[in-house]
């Protein structure tokens, strides 16, 4: 078994580093592997410069405005594209997909109230606008609307203010006179610190002869 002192790393796997500016026989003397005089021999140049020219950032269009990554988008169907459905069917986003009316197949769907519906539908979308709403229940169906998600939902701080009813201020009893109060007697004038309290004279002892 090897000591210590023979361990050595496996072959190839260390290399020396290069001695640059260590003489022209190893290859990297003089000018140390950079060239002649200059700027770029100096190292000064970042990557991006163009030698004074406008550069590719600035030739390229403007981004105007920013991504909203947060962002909810919806596809959206109207009633008048569900003519062809068969009466009592019930509508899903599976559904509507199938039949070609939404593209992708995480896409969120929408129901519009544009056109008329005279069959009875049982419908399930992500979202649907009040006209459609109504006008599908007057036709004896429904909508169900699927979980919101989280960028749509009410805060749950907002929800608990909008629940809870305001509470009535209670009306102010107006203060009553105090019956024990008035049966006290009024108290004593203090003295005024600056008058001199008039002392009664001592009764004289009579002497003993």
């Amino acid at each position: 078994m090897p000591g210590l002192h023979e361990l050595k790393p496996a072959a190839g796997s260390r290399k020396d580093r290069r001695r640059r500016g260590r003489g022209d026989a190893a290859n990297q003397g003089s000018y140390s592997g950079r060239g002649g005089k200059g700027q770029r021999k100096r190292g000064s140049v970042r990557p991006q410069f163009e030698g004074g020219q406008l550069p590719l950032v600035k030739r390229l269009p403007y981004m105007r405005g920013f991504f909203n990554h947060f962002r909810v988008s919806y596809t959206a169907v109207n009633l008048d594209s569900l003519v062809d459905f068969p009466a009592g069917v019930e509508i899903t986003p599976d559904t509507l997909r199938a039949a070609g009316l939404v593209a992708k197949w995480d896409d969120r769907v929408k129901l519009l109230g544009e056109g008329d519906v005279s069959k009875a539908f049982k419908i399930t979308v992500h979202a649907a606008s009040k006209s459609a709403r109504q006008k599908v229940e007057a036709a004896g169906g429904s909508v169900t609307v699927l979980d919101q998600p989280f960028s749509e939902r009410t805060p749950r701080k907002l929800k608990a203010k909008k629940a809870a009813p305001k509470a009535e201020a209670a009306p102010v009893a107006e203060a009553k006179p105090d019956a024990s109060a008035a049966a006290k007697p009024a108290p004593k004038a203090e003295a005024k610190p600056g008058a001199k309290s008039e002392a009664k004279p001592a009764p004289k002892k009579a002497d003993k002869k």
